[in-house]
């Protein structure tokens, strides 16, 4: 097993040659990755190891550093043996993980998707992006000003709770789409998110993009809204259309004054086959475009990563540091505005596909790299209903997923602590599950090396068992270890909800004069 020195990491990491690729990679579960890690490691917990890397990583050559807490949690020696079995070939450990770097000196950062919301407070503090607080636009609401409300969010986040009057419009779509929804310039823009950093980089987006409106962010989103004691609005529907045919002409123009401002190059199709063909460097494709339009239609080989989200949360489509980035919309707009971000956030190898997806044939399927082997489930939903008394059901997935609604008398654990969750039941057979049951059938070679008792896998998974309307249980009951694999959002929290709110909203401030100990981030100014 190779291992590296946090002094050696620091150095990869301040390397200029900005084709030398590395994936620093956490593998703890979510929850303890949150507590304290380093800013540029990607949360891959071991327990879905083989779900997330292919994606995350794909070429099976790039430079691989392990991350984990060998006092606690030690997880980086399996999790390079099983990658090494996956094909991977240059695997390294950080020497005593995160310990170890702090002990170096070095700075550990707490939450998720750090490198992204630090770069938000980096926007705001550099252009001074204007900012309204929750009374402030409480009393422009009441008084009757001509304004718009957009939420940045995707609309799952937007339909949880939303500032009255808003209108869901996520990230890259803002300066596509606002041109026909505010097309007086004289009507006020706000927008918000949960927090901080969608609302400054969505209103820096339409200041970017040259709108001609008064706009603002909503200052702490909808949780400052919440916090200044304003009434949220729940499961609302209203989603802003996709442009005129104007709208569109007026969205172009801004992208390309926009591409032009920040430097954002086009490559052609030959170019993308010729980069998808070498083996010593890594060409993430990335559609740009919602949901709803990459579900209807997109290139073969292009995952999913809208625009906003990519900008929020990069580091949950892309693990590889120097990688080429190549992106991917209808009319170049949504991709233009999302590579500019990118390159501001310190992204070399950012590029446009010219034409977008065009009048290619377009596919439909889901792109995925799953590693590693799936048994297959040979327990049907009706079986475990029937033989429940002499089955142990063990439930590997997501903690959250496993309170609100698991099958009855079912023990949770993470996979990595499968072998103390086996070790935990008395019954005369096993049957594992998880949400869609992928990591159950994952998961089952390894649990039968782990017992002589009959183990299997529950097909379809827990969805499939409460889809059957079969009777469920909720709470944590019968957990083995720690409930250490989810982040939840300050509004997520069971209770204490505004203390959690405030934290968070704090340390999102504070994440600037962090940065600058850290000293190993890029980020521009253009």
């Amino acid at each position: 097993m190779q291992t590296t020195s946090p002094a050696e990491l620091k150095q990869w990491l301040l390397s200029e040659d900005d084709t030398q690729e590395l994936a620093l990679i956490d593998v703890r579960e979510q929850g303890a990755f949150s507590a304290s890690h380093l800013l540029f490691a990607v949360s891959i917990p071991l327990s879905r190891l083989e779900l997330l890397i292919g994606d995350l990583v794909p070429r099976p050559s790039t430079r691989i550093i392990l991350v984990d807490d060998p006092a606690e949690t030690p997880l980086s020696e399996k999790a390079a043996q099983r990658l090494t079995e996956l094909g991977y070939s240059d695997v390294w450990v950080l020497d005593d993980g995160v310990r170890g770097w702090q002990a170096a000196g070095f700075e550990l950062f707490s939450g998720v998707n750090v490198p992204s919301k630090a770069f938000g407070e980096f926007v705001e503090h550099t252009f001074d992006t204007p900012r309204l607080s929750a009374a402030e636009v409480k009393a422009m609401l009441d008084s009757g000003r001509d304004m718009v409300i957009v939420d940045s969010r995707p609309f799952t986040e937007y339909q949880r709770m939303n500032i009255p009057t808003a209108t869901d419009m996520p990230g890259a779509e803002l300066a596509y789409r606002i041109h026909d929804f505010a097309p007086d310039p004289e009507t006020f823009v706000v927008v918000n998110c949960a927090g901080r950093t969608r609302s400054i980089i969505g209103t820096q987006s339409l200041i970017n993009a040259g709108i001609p409106n008064p706009v603002a962010a909503l200052k702490d989103g909808t949780m400052g809204w919440h916090l200044a004691g304003f009434g949220l609005e729940n499961g609302s529907t209203r989603e802003a259309p996709l442009p005129s045919a104007a709208g569109r002409e007026k969205a172009k123009a801004a992208a390309a004054h926009v591409a032009e401002r920040f430097g954002v190059e086009k490559i052609d199709r030959a170019q993308l086959a010729e980069w998808c063909a070498e083996e010593g460097r890594t060409t993430f494709r990335l559609d740009v475009r919602s949901p709803a339009e990459y579900e209807a239609g997109h290139l073969a080989g292009f995952h999913h990563a809208p625009g906003g989200q990519l900008v929020q949360a990069t580091d949950e489509y892309v693990a590889v540091k120097n990688a080429r980035l190549v992106l991917a919309d209808d009319v170049e707009v949504r991709a233009t505005m999302t590579a500019s971000w990118l390159i501001q956030m310190g992204w070399r190898n950012v590029y446009v596909l010219a034409g977008g997806i065009g009048d290619d044939q377009l596919v439909t399927t889901k792109e995925e790299n799953l590693l590693g082997e799936f048994s297959e489930a040979v327990v049907t939903v009706d079986e475990l209903a029937a033989n429940a008394d002499s089955i142990a059901v063990i439930d590997l997935g997501p903690s959250s997923a496993y309170e609100r609604a698991h099958i009855p008398g079912a023990i949770w654990s993470v996979r990595a602590r499968l072998e103390a969750a086996v070790a935990a039941t008395t019954k005369e057979r096993i049957v594992l599950t998880s949400d869609d049951g992928l990591l159950a059938r994952l998961a089952l070679a390894e649990a039968r090396t782990l017992t002589d008792t009959p183990v299997d896998a529950l097909d379809g998974g827990t969805a499939a068992w409460v889809g059957r309307g079969n009777p469920t249980e909720d709470g944590l009951t019968n957990i083995v270890g720690e409930t250490d694999d989810v982040w939840y959002k300050p509004y997520e929290h069971r209770e204490a909800q505004e203390k959690f709110m405030q934290e968070y909203l704090t340390w999102e401030v504070a994440l600037v004069e962090q940065l600058e100990r850290d000293g190993t981030t890029r980020f521009l100014t253009l």
